[in-house]
């Protein structure tokens, strides 16, 4: 049996195919469409027929679909913890990317197969919907920034500023096309129609954020709990202490998925506004704890993925007096 250990990066792919229970050289890829495409070229030359990697935070599910998609083999993605498990038990002492591709292609050949499971076609549709509206709302708030910035120089020709409002309204439009497209598809689907609906009742929440969080929890393992959901949006406290002289305040990792941050961070804030329990809980949290307001959103938005994981566990609407009890 020829097995495959593929070690994901942001940038770089590391594969190891090992032959016969022997690892053969490292080959390294682009972690982008093309990088995808030569990698699977590799593993059918190679009479590939297991493939692993680790999850890697967003880094590793293009990868993983386009194996999926296209390969002759089965593929495994890993929870890390399982591969740093494996690692020691081999007691490997040495970590290089390499290494790690070699110690997944063993893990492949060695232990207990368990496929991965890929999301659906219309997960994966609303995925790209809402990538495409983050890039559209990103780029229209870029122009409107722009704009304000054009008409407060007087030397400004009157060209510019038409031209600039022309783009405006251009991508107002290729918004609310986007919206409304990706409303119809949902629309279409009985699953997603109640997810839309449940995440709606979020206060804060609207379409435009409904759709962006849909985009990025649709494609999750379904076995992930709530506290992974928090890691992977990088809103994880990230402590940084050393010695008695280094002890920071803990701040969010960041480390992980920006789509689902940016998507959490408008209904956490217009929420903490108008919601009476969620900003109950915000003013709790600087006033008694001392937080700073950004730190107090972001324990909003860690709260409200929280409830939103447990709300599409139990297919219940949002309950706002259970997010936080008022005195």
């Amino acid at each position: 049996m020829n097995t495959a250990g593929i070690d994901v990066g942001a940038r770089a792919l590391s594969l190891v195919i090992r032959k016969n229970g022997k690892a053969g050289k490292e080959r390294c890829f682009e972690n982008d469409g093309k990088g995808h495409k030569q990698i699977l070229a590799a593993l059918k030359k190679a009479k590939v027929d297991r493939v692993c990697l680790e999850a890697t935070g967003v880094y590793h599910f293009d990868l993983a679909v386009s194996l999926s998609d296209a390969g002759p083999f089965g593929l495994m993605v890993l929870n890390p913890k399982a591969a740093n498990n494996f690692a020691c038990a081999i007691m490997s002492r040495t970590k290089t990317d390499p290494i790690d591709a070699g110690i997944l292609a063993e893990y492949a050949e060695r232990m207990e197969f368990i496929p991965w499971a890929r999301p659906k076609d219309a997960f994966l549709a609303i995925r790209a919907c809402a990538r495409r509206l983050a890039a559209l709302t990103k780029q229209s708030t870029q122009s409107k920034n722009q704009y304000h910035a054009l008409n407060s120089v007087e030397s400004t020709p009157d060209f510019i500023l038409k031209d600039v409002a022309l783009t405006i309204r251009q991508l107002k439009a290729q918004v609310e096309q986007m919206r409304s497209s990706t409303l119809a598809l949902i629309s279409e689907d009985q699953e997603l129609s109640e997810i839309l609906v449940i995440l709606k009742s979020v206060t804060g929440i609207a379409e435009v954020s409904a759709i962006q969080i849909m985009g990025e929890i649709l494609v999750l393992p379904e076995d992930m709990q709530a506290k992974q959901w928090v890691a992977m949006a990088g809103l994880d406290p990230k402590h940084h202490q050393s010695g008695s002289s280094v002890n920071k305040k803990a701040r969010i990792s960041k480390v992980g998925n920006r789509y689902l941050r940016i998507a959490l961070y408008m209904p956490a804030l217009s929420a903490s506004t108008h919601d009476r329990h969620i900003r109950g809980y915000y003013l709790h949290l600087i006033e008694d704890r001392g937080l700073k307001k950004m730190q107090a959103i972001c324990a909003v938005m860690r709260k409200l993925l929280h409830a939103i994981h447990g709300m599409l566990k139990n297919r219940t609407t949002f309950d706002n007096t259970r997010f936080y009890v008022m005195d």
